[in-house]
């Protein structure tokens, strides 16, 4: 079988007709030069070059190996060059998923640093709610997804990064809206405005609730957390959501305040897939959010 050793020498003494320039220009002493030219003539099982004393000329299979060989060698050098910047991260895309709450506000301190560091990178970014950033992670669309823990998989890893509370969100003439903390049993007493089901943060809220024996009544139901704050903005009732969503609500005009009594969290983190080596573009990505991450959580 041909090698690209092979198709180096006989390219070099096809285009200098010399052997001799040929074994300078492809860094081969004269003899190896020779056998690789044999190699390769034995393995296409024919003879490429005529030699004679004083000149060396093309078979017409050397002719079109010639002309097919540089084109060969080309796309293998321009492919060779590729990928050793995708790998040294001078070039290449990558694709990430996250979640509204936190691509509106940590994400893209997160990418400035990745940017500063690797520019020739493209990166891809889908703001979708937290369910859909799993199923993107887990079909392959993306590699890698930040959301909320989706609990014990066989296919997919979970890297935690840092835990969000549930905070109140309040109108802003509410009576607690000045207060720095706030119980459930307190903000249950308003009509709570609650995602639809099957919601990760609504079953979250249910479940810790139902453990303190508190019941979560929803007079309201929103698919979007934004269309949520500008429900409570205009005073509809009260909603809970992650800290993460504290600008976004409190630019609708809603106050925000932490909760207590209970103290409920979601841990927030790195979504990829278990089988499967990320590329060394989105393995940097992941390494800039964490660290840029660190600084600010």
């Amino acid at each position: 079988m041909m090698t690209v050793k092979q198709l180096r020498a006989f390219l070099a003494v096809a285009r200098t007709k010399s052997f001799a320039e040929a074994s300078h220009l492809v860094h081969l002493s004269q003899p190896a030069l020779s056998l690789a030219i044999k190699k390769l003539e034995e393995s296409l099982g024919g003879a490429l070059l005529i030699r004679t004393t004083r000149v060396v000329t093309l078979t017409p299979e050397g002719q079109a190996l010639f002309e097919k060989g540089q084109r060969l060698l080309a796309d293998w050098d321009n492919t060779e060059d590729e990928l050793e910047q995708r790998f040294s991260l001078q070039r290449g895309k990558v694709a990430v998923a996250a979640m509204p709450s936190f691509a509106g506000t940590l994400l893209p301190r997160a990418l400035y640093d990745y940017r500063e560091r690797y520019p020739n990178i493209r990166v891809e970014v889908h703001d979708v709610i937290a369910e859909r950033v799993v199923e993107m992670v887990r079909e392959s669309k993306i590699e890698v997804g930040i959301t909320f823990d989706p609990g014990a998989s066989e296919d997919l890893k979970f890297t935690p990064l840092f835990d969000d509370e549930f905070i109140a969100v309040l109108p802003a003439n509410h009576p607690g809206a000045g207060q720095l903390v706030m119980s459930w049993s307190r903000l249950l007493e308003c009509d709570f405005i609650a995602l639809q089901r099957p919601s990760q943060l609504r079953a979250r809220m249910e479940t810790e609730l139902r453990a303190c024996g508190l019941k979560l009544d929803v007079a309201f139901e929103a698919h979007q957390l934004a269309t949520v704050g500008r429900m409570v903005s205009q005073e509809l009732g009260v909603a809970a959501v992650p800290s993460l969503c504290r600008q976004q609500m409190e630019e609708m005009g809603a106050r925000c305040v932490k909760l207590v009594e209970p103290v409920i969290s979601r841990r927030v983190g790195v979504l990829t897939r278990y089988r499967g080596t990320l590329s060394a573009a989105a393995q940097g990505l992941v390494n800039v959010m964490r660290a840029s991450l660190g600084e600010q959580t």
